[in-house]
């Protein structure tokens, strides 16, 4: 009988029991995919990582699992493991670490408390396939709660971005889960995420945000860092200055989280930065036949 270790952590948070929870697995290149995605779908997480044996110095292959299907880039799972990696001092804070998640190296650096990856790839955007109206249902919103057309954003994982007017609506929304079916599920991306600009500023551009996904049933996302990755694209493509947000999630959930992003100024046109913290909260042993 073969054992399977695994850590827990709270990312995008410096506080354990907020944030977004994570499994990641070590040593886990000899699992088969399927073991992968059984033990994935048994934690029932949003997210659980499995990391392989180094290819080299800092340098580390891994692959991410909702409950039902794997992914070619989140946000949380890279920022988590990168921390597990340095806690455990198998990656150097120094010269910071590469992940090499399917959809393509992702350069990781430390500052402080803090871990910070540049996306693989610049953002793809496009008008979503939801209209304002639309939204309105979906989110059963009155029409002067949504601001204009929806638009999709992409960094391998599609979101449709949704801007609200205000907290207030953002706290009151109810999803529609016939607008649901008959919107959101035929379209090329099955996230919506919310948010409201709270703060505009020289410095730092405050959001608040929701994400709404489908899994088996709809449901919500305390911290979604290829969405954050995703909006950040998407605004700075409406400005030419450098772009710097805090983006605070899962407040609604009871899970507050916070999310850090940049783009343009030193950063390649079209590329975003995302950081983040993280803490372990705790560890576990799989005994199965795996």
């Amino acid at each position: 009988m073969k054992t399977a270790e695994y850590y827990l952590l709270d990312v995008f948070t410096n506080q354990p029991f907020t944030g977004n929870p994570l499994a990641v697995f070590l040593d886990a290149g000899e699992l088969e995919t399927s073991t992968m995605q059984a033990l994935a779908n048994e934690l029932n997480l949003a997210e659980t990582v499995f990391v392989s044996a180094a290819t080299g110095p800092n340098h580390y292959p891994m692959r991410i699992f909702t409950p039902t299907r794997e992914l070619p880039f989140a946000g949380h799972p890279t920022v988590g493991t990168a921390h597990l990696l340095a806690e455990l001092s198998l990656a150097n804070r120094a010269q910071g670490v590469v992940l090499q998640p399917p959809i393509g190296e992702l350069a990781v650096s430390y500052n402080q408390a803090r871990a910070t990856f540049t996306t693989a790839q610049p953002a793809m955007l496009k008008d979503s396939t939801i209209d304002r109206i639309t939204a309105v249902e979906l989110l059963g919103l009155d029409i002067h709660q949504v601001r204009g057309d929806p638009v999709i954003a992409s960094f391998g994982l599609p979101y449709h971005l949704i801007e609200l007017t205000d907290v207030a609506a953002l706290e009151s929304v109810n999803i529609s889960t016939a607008t649901w079916a008959n919107a959101v599920v035929p379209s090329s991306a099955e996230q919506v995420y919310l948010y409201v600009i709270e703060q505009h500023g020289e410095a730092e551009t405050v959001v608040r945000s929701r994400m709404f996904c489908m899994h088996a049933s709809i449901c919500e996302d305390p911290a979604t860092g290829s969405a954050a990755a995703a909006l950040t694209g998407y605004l700075a493509s409406l400005q030419p200055d450098t772009l710097q947000c805090r983006i605070h999630q899962g407040v609604e959930m009871g899970r507050p989280s916070i999310i850090y992003t940049a783009a343009n100024g030193d950063i390649e046109s079209g590329y975003v930065k995302v950081s983040g913290n993280a803490v372990v909260v705790g560890k576990g042993v799989f005994e199965a036949h795996l």
